[in-house]
């Protein structure tokens, strides 16, 4: 598939931030971070949008973002956990852009992400593993799946050989 723009998408935890400031850096792209330009836009973090005004809040912003992202070329976007899980935002980016989904076991998720409040939906171990199982089906609506349970090097190679670099 030869593009030029992609989007990240997984759970979190997945690696998808590191994993598009590594290929933006390879192929002369610009790595974008949804959570990031949300934070930006807000003043504050993650968290504490959730915490002061809820997901629902948090989600609109999210599209929000998406749509300023939606004329950028020769971007890696890092989408959020959930932004790839609502209906609308999936057909804007599948109609924009090749999108690859970081898949990364359950198990590697509760060992890269620490209970320690920066990740709201991750504080509740049981519901953050029905949460993974719910996201999957969203997350198999992807152009590719790629293992990123692989070192970080093979997830990238396979990207740029899928994107045509």
């Amino acid at each position: 598939m030869k593009a030029d723009k992609l989007y990240l998408i997984g759970f979190m935890g997945a690696g998808k931030t590191t994993v598009a400031s590594a290929v933006g850096r390879r192929i002369g792209w610009r790595p974008e971070d949804i959570d990031s330009r949300i934070e930006a836009r807000e003043h504050r973090t993650v968290a504490a949008i959730f915490a002061e005004d809820g997901e629902s809040y948090f989600r609109r912003v999210e599209r929000l973002v998406l749509h300023d992202l939606l004329p950028a070329r020769n971007v890696v976007v890092a989408a959020g956990g959930g932004t790839f899980v609502d209906p609308e935002n999936r057909a804007l980016m599948l109609g924009d852009g090749a999108v690859a989904w970081l898949d990364v076991p359950l198990s590697a998720v509760l060992d890269r992400i620490p209970v320690d409040g920066r990740r709201p939906l991750a504080a509740d171990r049981p519901q953050m593993e029905e949460l993974y199982h719910h996201r999957r089906t969203a997350y198999a609506a992807a152009h590719v799946r790629i293992d990123a349970g692989r070192p970080v090097e093979e997830v990238i190679e396979r990207l740029l050989d899928w994107i045509g670099y």
